[in-house]
């Protein structure tokens, strides 16, 4: 069970489970437990009306409604329950919870990926990406979304995992896919919806020469991203290029309620993250497998414009400090230290 309180454990998959919430009031009355858990909700005929009659007339009930997507998927969620939900985002096997699967190392964590099967894997099998990235389509976006064409969406998936981090031209991506540009509109905003990637958008705020359209998007796992890209072992610069994902899924379960986003002027100086806080705060957060690879430069540029906030240099080091760049402090610390982590040092 997945409660100390032994809940009572519902598997959507099953025919069985649909019969028995034909009548979710007759289902909640005679429940003898306090939590229910529905693994795979979207599966059920009417998961919205369930939920809503669970939450509405049997508040002494705590619901978990589990599924591969977010409520909000598909149309059997249009009801989107405002006011008795609380939506939390699964992610990746995150860097500070490693110890907890079998001690994987950062390096393998990087190759490998977050999920569960494949950390706890002794040798990369690059099958289970791919059937993986086959089921997800089957499993997921063609039940929620009604797309039929597998073939034209696994292209996009695969571009978008191949230039994960870059900055996305929805029209390069049209083209080198072989696909119309509201086909890759469509296809990434069910991508974005079921969380398979994150569009991370332009922070802007009047400065010149800012870019302010062009998101960069970002798989969802690490090991996806060196599988579709190839990498069967990783050198130094692909390693920072996955290290820049692990902090940006660590920003997010950090951050939930947050806008996360990256800066970049027309001149190509760049900031990685930026989270912004309330009254023109705005933290950033520049991704460094070596921090002496760190130039303040864009930093500096950025700040001109917007000088209220802190700046992290994230690096996967044991031991933070700061660095004073002519009156401009940077604090170079690992992922478990930033900002929301329980660890971070005001």
């Amino acid at each position: 069970m997945l409660s100390v309180d032994n809940p009572v454990y519902v598997n959507c998959d099953l025919p069985s489970s649909g019969d028995m919430l034909k009548n979710p009031e007759l289902f909640f009355r005679d429940c003898a437990k306090k939590t229910v858990i529905f693994d795979e909700i979207h599966n059920l005929k009417d998961p919205a009306a369930t939920l809503k009659i669970g939450a509405d007339m049997f508040p002494d009930i705590k619901i978990l409604a589990t599924g591969s997507s977010t409520l909000a998927a598909g149309k059997k969620f249009r009801d989107t329950l405002t006011g008795r939900k609380r939506n939390v985002r699964l992610l990746p096997v995150l860097y500070g919870e490693l110890d907890l699967f079998g001690g994987a190392g950062l390096e393998k964590r990087l190759l490998h990926g977050g999920l569960p099967q494949a950390v706890l894997s002794d040798e990369k099998d690059f099958s289970f990406y791919r059937e993986w990235a086959d089921s997800f389509f089957s499993r997921d976006i063609q039940k929620l979304f009604g797309f039929r064409d597998w073939e034209k969406f696994n292209l996009l998936f695969e571009y978008i995992m191949r230039q994960s981090s870059g900055l996305f031209d929805a029209s390069k991506a049209a083209s080198s896919a072989g696909l119309s540009r509201s086909t890759v509109g469509a296809h990434l905003s069910a991508m974005e919806t079921t969380g398979a990637v994150a569009l991370i958008r332009p922070f802007s705020g009047g400065g010149r020469g800012e870019l302010v359209k062009m998101p960069k998007v970002y798989g969802f796992d690490t090991g996806f991203v060196s599988f579709f890209r190839g990498w069967e072992t990783l050198r130094p610069p692909d390693k920072g290029v996955l290290w820049e994902h692990l902090v940006l899924e660590s920003l997010m379960a950090f951050n939930p309620d947050s806008r996360i986003m990256y800066w970049r002027d027309k001149s190509g100086r760049e900031i990685d993250f930026v989270v912004q806080g309330d009254h023109g705060q705005a933290d950033t957060f520049e991704c460094k497998w070596n921090p002496d690879e760190f130039s303040p430069d864009a930093l500096k540029v950025f700040r001109k414009n917007y000088p209220k906030g802190s700046n992290y240099v994230i690096c996967p080091i044991s031991t933070e400090y700061k660095r004073n760049y002519d009156g401009l402090v940077a604090e170079v610390t690992d992922i478990t230290r930033m900002p929301g982590s329980g660890l971070h040092r005001k």
